[in-house]
Formats: C-alpha cells, structure tokens, sequence
C-alpha cells in the first residue's frame, strides 16, 4: 500500500503545477507537470508489474 501513498502525492503535487501552467501560462510548471506526469507513469508500471506477479504466485 504505500506504492499507492506515492501514487496519491505524486498527484497532490501535479495538481499546483497543472493550475499554474494552464490557469496562469507558467511555462515551467508545465515542465515541471511533464516530469510529475513521466514519473507517474513509471511508477503505475510497477505496480501493475507488481500485481501481476503476486496474482501469479497464488
């Protein structure tokens, strides 16, 4: 579970950049909600990895 408590404040912290890039034209935000978003990704990959191997051992 704490796979999903990372989950949880990578999306807290994507939440401030996305207002500043798409409500105030802050470009680097946007930069810096990319790197939240790729990091994102990365990290539901091994989850799902994760989830798949502990099915499989039952």
């Amino acid at each position: 579970m704490s796979r999903f408590h990372e989950v949880k404040t990578l999306v807290d912290s994507l939440e401030d950049d996305m207002d500043k890039f798409y409500n105030k034209g802050n470009k680097t935000a946007g930069t810096r909600a990319r790197k939240t978003l790729q990091d994102l990704k990365k990290l539901a990959q091994e989850i799902r990895i994760d989830i798949q191997e502990t099915k499989n051992q039952e």
